[in-house]
């Protein structure tokens, strides 16, 4: 786990929401061979969430769990006491009204309402995120899910800076970083 820092730390409007990635269970070809998949005994192990805490018109940390209610062990950690929170209406959320003040909105309602109660930027990081693991890699392991979603929170954060700044700021990251053990040789792997 990283050392918490003063830019890991969210501050001001903060929203949080979670979105599941990874390994669909294919139905079977006849009727009665075919199982509930909304059943956690017929999901695959594989499956991951991703937990997104975003700044309005801010920084976005990801963290990848096994269930979105880890979610709120997150927000504790990494939110300062007088921030604001946005979420939806999943119960899990209830426990952070204590601890912060909250902003909870209705999706069966309403996508956002006039008093600024929404989710519209954490859920921007998750549609980008998406649209790169399906239609750009085609395939995310779970091991690495957590690389992937720093990269499009990164890219999220820094969408208003010009291609040659984003790609500098690349080249100078990646020249002034120590060898990663966690991608280094990853090709040399047995894929698993």
């Amino acid at each position: 786990m990283l050392p918490r820092t003063a830019e890991q730390i969210l501050d001001g409007e903060v929203e949080i929401d979670g979105a599941y990635f990874g390994s669909h269970v294919r139905q079977e070809n006849r009727e009665e061979d075919r199982r509930d998949r909304r059943r956690t005994e017929n999901r695959s192990d594989r499956r991951r969430v991703v937990i997104a805490l975003r700044e309005r018109k801010g920084r976005t940390l990801s963290f990848v769990r096994h269930r979105e209610a880890d979610g709120v062990e997150v927000a504790r950690a990494r939110m300062v006491a007088n921030a604001k929170l946005f979420a939806d209406e999943a119960s899990h959320w209830d426990v952070l009204e204590m601890q912060f003040g909250t902003g909870r909105i209705n999706h069966s309602e309403a996508y956002s309402d006039f008093n600024g109660k929404h989710t519209n930027w954490v859920e921007s990081y998750f549609s980008h995120l998406r649209r790169m693991v399906g239609g750009q890699d085609h395939h995310v392991s779970h091991k690495y899910l957590y690389q992937y979603a720093n990269h499009a929170a990164w890219l999220e954060d820094h969408r208003r800076r010009s291609n040659g700044g984003n790609a500098f700021a690349l080249l100078g990251g990646a020249l002034n970083h120590a060898v990663n053990g966690v991608w280094a040789g990853y090709w040399q792997r047995n894929a698993s």
